[in-house]
């Protein structure tokens, strides 16, 4: 986006995903690392929020213009990926009970440090 290319999104933006920023899997792996409990767990890492690709999109447009940066493009909808699941939303439960796990990132405020990070490196 910050190149002014145009965006491709599979579908019609509408998919839906738990994005987890890197932050909240450090903070995770750290409790774990600190766990008293001892036996082998699967346990999801993730905001617990639903973000479709859209929303995603325009989240990013956003933090973009903060930075004096704007896109005026809309996405090109390409078709649908064969197999791709329409909608997940993780559970975290677990992970607050088992290591006491609050994400402290959101998927806009991961997208702050994201997008500043980006333009500070390109």
């Amino acid at each position: 986006m910050s190149d002014d290319k145009t965006i491709e999104i599979y579908g019609d933006g509408e998919t839906s995903r738990d994005f987890c920023f890197v932050d909240n899997a450090v903070q995770a792996n750290l409790l774990a690392a600190v766990s008293e409990v001892r036996k082998a767990e699967v346990i999801n890492i993730a905001v617990g929020q639903s973000t479709s690709l859209n929303h995603l999109f325009n989240y990013l447009k956003e933090k973009l213009c903060l930075n004096q940066i704007i896109y005026d493009k809309t996405p090109k909808y390409l078709n649908f990926r064969q197999g791709d699941v329409r909608h997940s939303l993780a559970s975290i439960e677990k992970a607050k009970v088992i290591l006491g796990y609050e994400p402290t990132f959101d998927v806009r405020r991961g997208l702050t440090k994201t997008v500043e990070w980006y333009l500070r490196k390109f």
